[in-house]
């Protein structure tokens, strides 16, 4: 499990950081071809960038997607829980398994159904409008992460049962970062 989770990660981590260089070197691109420095706009007008775009565009979907699963895994995603927190222990257990269960139920649907779609484009000729890339990559994100998150909902569900606790997150806690270390740097 930990080459899964470390893949993820990396994945996640990769598509945000590449996206944001893109993003970067085309609004620069965008605003020095506007100086008025002759053999700096030509030079910078022969750099095609019309595909950082619709890349960003495609990475955040992906990055959604398999962020979405590792939110499932790292217990961050949004919950309402006041009414569970209410009921007793066989209340809690009902609702937080039908819940589990509930989500392995759609994303194992969306998964089905995405691949269902990847596999009627994988002999199309349609691709995507600037970087023509075959929509069967595009769409191949939905079955990919989706089945991963189901993956991840049954993982959760399997350790509720185990051990009865969930993933949670802490919102203050940064990692590589523990408290001893912390007050190393405090003190100097």
């Amino acid at each position: 499990m930990k080459y899964l989770d470390r893949l993820e990660e990396i994945l996640i981590a990769s598509l945000m950081a590449c996206a944001t260089l893109i993003i970067f070197v085309a609004v620069l691109h965008r605003y020095a071809s506007g100086w008025p420095i002759p053999w700096l706009q030509d030079k910078l007008i022969a750099i095609n960038m019309s595909w950082a775009r619709e890349a960003c565009i495609l990475m955040f979907v992906w990055m959604a997607k398999f962020g979405a699963a590792y939110g499932v895994r790292s217990g961050i995603h949004v919950g309402v829980d006041v009414l569970v927190k209410r009921l007793g222990p066989g209340g809690q257990k009902f609702c937080i398994l039908f819940s589990v269960l509930a989500g392995v139920l759609f994303t194992a649907t969306l998964a089905a159904i995405g691949a269902g779609m990847v596999y009627h484009k994988f002999g199309d000729t349609m691709t995507t409008e600037v970087m023509e890339l075959p929509l069967w990559m595009v769409y191949l994100a939905i079955p990919l992460a989706s089945g991963l998150m189901a993956f991840r909902f049954l993982q959760v569900g399997w350790t509720y049962l185990k051990t009865g606790a969930m993933p949670q997150h802490d919102h203050g806690h940064v990692d590589g970062l523990d408290e001893q270390e912390l007050m190393r740097e405090q003190r100097t």
